[in-house]
Formats: C-alpha cells, structure tokens, sequence
C-alpha cells in the first residue's frame, strides 16, 4: 500500500487532487495506505479547512511524516518551480510521483527532469487524465476500427475565462501551458506524431494591466500520418467549453469532456446521434497510476513520453510566436 503526499494545495492540490484521491481510496482501498492523506504547503491559508488530511508547512516536516520508499507524491507546484521541486524529492528519497502538467515549460528543464530521473531512478507519471476518459476510448476505438473510414482531421477548443489565476499566479508562463497539454496529448494518442506547421498567440487585456501572452494560443500540427490538428485555448472567453471535433472520410464526430468538477458527464455525437455518459476521467486516471506503481512498467509510464513530446511541440510553437513578436516590436519601430 503507498501512502499518497500532496505537495502544493491550491487549486490542483486541494480542488482535484485530494477530491479524486478520497474517491480513489473508496474504490479501491487495497491501493493505498490507510492513514490520512499529507497536504504540505508553505501557505497557512493553503493548509485550512481541509478534513481528514494532516498538513504540514516544509516537505521536510511532511519527510518524517512518511516513509519515502512508500510513498507517492502528488506534485502540484506551478510548472516554472518542477526542476526544483523533484530535486528535493529525489533528494530526500521519494522516487514515484504524480506530476501535474505540463512535466516542464521548456526544452532545457525537460533534460534536466531527464537527467533526474535517470540519476535517482524517478517513476514519474504526468497528469493526462483525457488520454485514460472514456470519451478518448470511445473516439480512439471509432479511428482504429475504421466505421467512419480515414481520419482526417481533428479540432480541439479549450476556452475558459481565466482572468483571476492568471494575474494572481505566474506558474505557467504563456497560454499553451494551460490548457494545451491535455488536448494535445489527446490529438497524439489519436493521429500519431505531429510536427508545428503553425502557432499564434495573444496577450491577455485586463481592466488594469496585460499578461503577454496569456490571452490565447493557437496551433495547427501536420501528422505523420497524413492527419492534421488544429487546437485553440482562449482563457478570455466569456463561456467555457472543452470541444473536440473529428471529420472521418465517412462522417464527423463531436466530443464534449466534462466542463469542470462539478458535473462528470461526457457527451460524444456521431453523424447527428448523441450519447451521454459519466467520464470521471481524473479519478480514473489516478486509480490507473496507483496500479502502475504497485506493479511498474518496464521503461516507464506511458505518460512519459507523450509528455516529453508535448513538451517539445509547445517549445517549438512557443519559440515561433516569440521570434513572430520580435518581429512585430522590430518593425513597429
């Protein structure tokens, strides 16, 4: 049995993480440690009001909570402190960990985090909880059995208003490091490896001051395959919708991923016929990667290395939207 540590509780930590594990446990209590989930973070509002799970300030206060060697941690850090964050763990011993995404905003952090993990034997498995929905199952088995003939293009919009988080926090550095990371490694595990044809960003417009950056991103990838997907986030949109769109040779599909924590319900049309299921994807997702690190997959968990890919494919679409920006600042000039 391990015994699970959340590391960081703000949203993804005490809104999902520790929501999801109470569940999990509930499923499937033989997976986990039966005393009190750790909750650790420096922040004394961060650590209030959460029942039944002991909280701590300092992972070295959480360390002599727990023994390392039977222990998962959830990491839910912003995305610019990763490289710091599984340091200190694989420093003080802990080796299997849950790591919310993005694994890491840049190319040089992903060999690092590489380079860890080669170092202390890390087990890392990076939150891709879309690619274990059942929604994706539904869709992925229509593209392998072929009922609608070749795949040919795939649509993903993620838009959301996120105004709030984006001014009070700074962990995730543009738009693509939002919400991109589930989509795209959806459209990865659907059409195969991709390359950036195009990327475009823009900057978020707030009553009192502009996020460069952090108003939308737009990517459009060409697949080896043939196939080629188009993926938009707007974090100023007035509504909220997590969209996929398919187009077949022979018919479309649409998918509707649950819109929050608040309703788990997924909602997949094909030619015109709705079907309307539960899709609690995360708690799913979870469950999957307990059972992966009481029983671990030679070379790591899948997850891995769809992330390292994502991680590569929004590098590249980030460095062009900068060189794109340099140009513009240099010509207005």
């Amino acid at each position: 049995m391990l015994h699970p540590l959340v590391l960081g509780l703000g949203r993804a930590g005490s809104g999902l993480h520790l929501r999801v594990l109470a569940k999990a446990r509930a499923i499937a209590p033989e997976l986990f440690h039966p005393e009190p989930v750790i909750g650790c973070d420096p922040a004394p509002d961060a650590r209030h009001d959460l029942s039944g799970v002991i909280t701590t300030d300092s992972l070295a206060s959480a360390t002599e909570l727990l023994d390392p060697q039977r222990t998962v941690v959830h990491v839910c850090t912003p995305p610019t402190t990763r490289v710091a964050v599984l340091t200190q763990l694989a420093q003080r011993g802990f080796r299997r960990a849950i790591v919310e995404k993005p694994l890491a905003t840049g190319i040089d952090e992903l060999r690092e985090i590489d380079a860890l993990r080669q170092r202390y034997g890390l087990d890392l498995v990076v939150v891709s909880h879309w690619t274990a929905a059942e929604l994706t199952e539904r869709i992925d088995a229509l593209v392998r059995r072929g009922e609608l003939g070749e795949l040919r293009s795939i649509r993903f919009a993620q838009d959301k208003p996120r105004f709030t988080r984006s001014i009070a926090t700074h962990g995730h550095p543009t738009a693509f490091d939002v919400e991109l990371p589930h989509s795209l490694s959806v459209v990865l595990q659907l059409a195969g490896p991709a390359e950036v044809q195009r990327a475009a960003w823009t900057d978020m417009h707030c009553p009192d001051t502009v996020l460069p950056g952090m108003g939308s991103a737009h990517l459009v990838l060409h697949h080896s395959g043939g196939v080629t997907s188009e993926i938009s986030s707007d974090l100023t949109s007035p509504v909220q919708q997590r969209r996929i769109a398919l187009e077949f040779t022979g018919g479309q599909v649409t998918g509707h991923y649950p819109i929050s924590d608040q309703d788990d319900h997924a909602q997949l049309v094909i030619d015109g016929q709705r079907h309307i299921f539960r899709d609690d994807a995360l708690t799913r997702f979870v469950l999957l990667a307990y059972r992966h690190f009481h029983t671990p997959a030679a070379g790591g968990h899948y997850t891995l290395q769809v992330h390292r890919d994502v991680v590569r494919l929004l590098a590249d679409a980030k460095q062009r939207c900068a060189r794109a920006a340099e140009r513009s600042s240099s010509d207005a000039r």
